[in-house]
């Protein structure tokens, strides 16, 4: 990282930004051609899930290149100066490397969306195997984390 004063290197402080994060922008590449996308997801155990429909972009590309890049973020707040170039964001930022596998067994499809759904609330949810049917759940399994903090 260019600016070691705003890296990160816990992986406590970096495993709280993920897990306070809304969204997980998930980036996919086939053909030399880049895609990203914003997903609800689920964190554990250095292991990202996220769900989708059965088909389309997400998940042709990750047929042909398994290999994805998440990022999240929290704490973003504009920093406004008198001067345009002095104007800025604070925030903090976790982005990893790894690779994405679906997800075909129920049982494995319900307890990622269990991790998902617990992200954004407490409780206990139900789904029928027709429902888990339906979608897919992308496994991302993180080989490399990086944090970085502006504005702290």
């Amino acid at each position: 990282m260019r600016r070691s004063d705003k890296e990160i290197i816990d992986l406590a402080s970096m495993e709280s930004i993920i897990q306070r994060a809304e969204v997980c922008h998930l980036a996919l590449c086939k053909n030399n051609e880049p895609y990203i996308v914003p997903c609800c997801f689920g964190y554990e155990d250095n292991t990202v899930y996220v769900h989708g429909a059965r088909d389309g972009t997400k998940l042709d590309m990750i047929k042909a290149n398994n290999r994805v890049c998440v990022e999240f973020e929290t704490d973003v707040n504009l920093i406004q100066a008198e001067v345009g170039c002095k104007w800025g964001m604070s925030y903090r930022s976790v982005i990893g490397f790894g690779h994405a596998f679906i997800v075909d067994d129920i049982g494995s499809k319900h307890k990622a969306c269990d991790l998902i759904m617990r992200h954004y609330a407490d409780g206990k949810y139900e789904y029928s195997d027709q429902a888990l049917d339906s979608i897919i759940v992308i496994r991302i399994e993180l080989n490399r984390i990086t944090g970085k903090k502006s504005g702290f």
